[in-house]
Formats: C-alpha cells, structure tokens, sequence
C-alpha cells in the first residue's frame, strides 16, 4: 500500500508491503532504496517477492524534497536532455546525509507496521551506496546491507560510503555489472581494501556480462538471468542475517 512519512523537509510517499506475521515469531524488515527513476511498479513488483518471502518491505521516496516529479521510463528518460537534467539534478540535491537521517524515519516506520526482528537495506543504482550509508550510520539496527549496481562506492567524495566501513556491523554483499562507469575497477578496489581493513563481513561479487541497471525489470538492459542470480543471493542473506 502507498503511505506518506512526516520528515523533517516536508512527506515522503512510500510503498509498505507485509507478510502475515508468524505467531510467536520476530518479524524481519527491508528498507528498499530506489534507482534514479523514482518509485514506479518495478519496485512494487520486487517489494512483492521479497514480501512472498516473509519480510516487511518498506520503499521510500528519496527525491521527496522535490514535490512532484516524473514518473519516469527507465528505458528512455536519459535520452532526453531536459529529463536527464531534471533526474541528475534530484540526485545531486539528495546527498548521502540526508539519506541517513531519512533512514530513521523508514526504520521507524517498518517498526510502527510490527518489525521487531532485524532490518536490511538493499539498493539499487543511486541507492546502492545510500544502503551502505544506512548500514553504517544504523549499526544496532541493520543486520545485512546490499548495494547492486551501486555507483561511487568508493569514490573520492567525502560522503563515500566506503569511508564509513569501520562503523558497519551488519553484513555486506555488493553485486556490480562486468562494465560499469560509475563504479570502474579502480573504486572495486578500494572498496574492498577498506571493507578489509575494517574487517566487515562483505561480499563483492562481479557479474560478467551484465550491465549498469540489469537487475531492475523495467530498465532497457534488463537481464532475468542476471536477475534471478541476484535474488538468489539477497535471499541467501536475508534467511542467514534475518532469521529471528
């Protein structure tokens, strides 16, 4: 169902989907970070297999701030200056800090819906590294963080979330595509001697062949192959970091 959050800086819309809660048991929560083009069906559907799972789905609108915008078509909208302006603006206006303080209100809410097990945050694109911000800035309550085709991981930005990597306790995965401009080999490494050094329990896993966006189903390079192989993964790691 869609919801509306009171922020600090106005409301968030937001799509809450539960499962039926097991008598006697903990419920666990995913806060889900979208990809550039906003909250659309896409995220919906992928809220739905997570929730078949057993976990509360919660995905937020990061680009509140900007009142009404799109809806976008993932396959086209960069293709068009005046659109691409208008995303690359929205991610540039909603940085990394205002996303972590926007985390607390989404834990909040996936508690006030009845989580009181474990959270993840898992993100897409842009909301990559937003999931690992989460992780980091929330180590008491985030149990696994995952970013798939997360871009700047590790970049030399001061809000890079690979600079955060001592204060992550929950377990990390990171699914990258075989060629991907905003997250080059250079960043790959770095991102893992950081992660290393602070002794977080992470994955990086390298999808040879894929490209930049191939896990989300609307995207133009989607890939179900590519897909399946990372739902496979997140659910691997929801059952072993969730489990209550």
């Amino acid at each position: 169902m869609t919801i509306e959050m009171q922020m600090e800086e106005g409301v968030a819309k937001g799509f809450l989907a539960m499962p039926e809660k097991k008598q006697g048991a903990k419920l666990a929560g995913v806060i889900v970070y979208m990809d550039a083009f906003g909250l659309r069906q896409a995220f919906y559907d992928m809220a739905a297999r997570i929730v078949a799972n057993g976990y509360a789905v919660l995905v937020p609108d990061l680009f509140y701030r900007f009142g009404e915008y799109g809806p976008y078509d993932a396959k086209t909208a960069f293709k068009t200056e005046e659109t691409a302006k208008e995303i690359r603006g929205m991610i540039g206006g909603t940085t990394q800090a205002m996303t972590a303080a926007d985390t607390a209100v989404f834990i909040s809410t996936l508690e006030k819906a009845g989580v009181d097990g474990p959270i993840a945050t898992v993100g897409y694109c842009m909301g990559g590294g937003r999931a690992l911000t989460a992780a980091a800035t929330y180590p008491d309550r985030i149990a696994f963080a995952a970013s798939l085709h997360g871009g700047n991981l590790a970049s030399d930005a001061t809000d890079s979330p690979h600079l955060k990597a001592e204060a992550i306790k929950a377990r990390v995965y990171v699914g990258t595509a075989g060629v991907d401009g905003s997250f080059p080999p250079e960043q790959s490494t770095r991102f893992v001697e950081s992660f290393r050094r602070a002794e977080v329990d992470f994955t990086l896993e390298n999808y040879i062949g894929m490209a930049h966006g191939w896990c989300v189903p609307d995207h133009a390079i989607y890939d179900e192959t590519g897909a399946e192989r990372h739902w496979n993964r997140l659910l691997s790691h929801f059952a072993e970091t969730l489990a209550t």
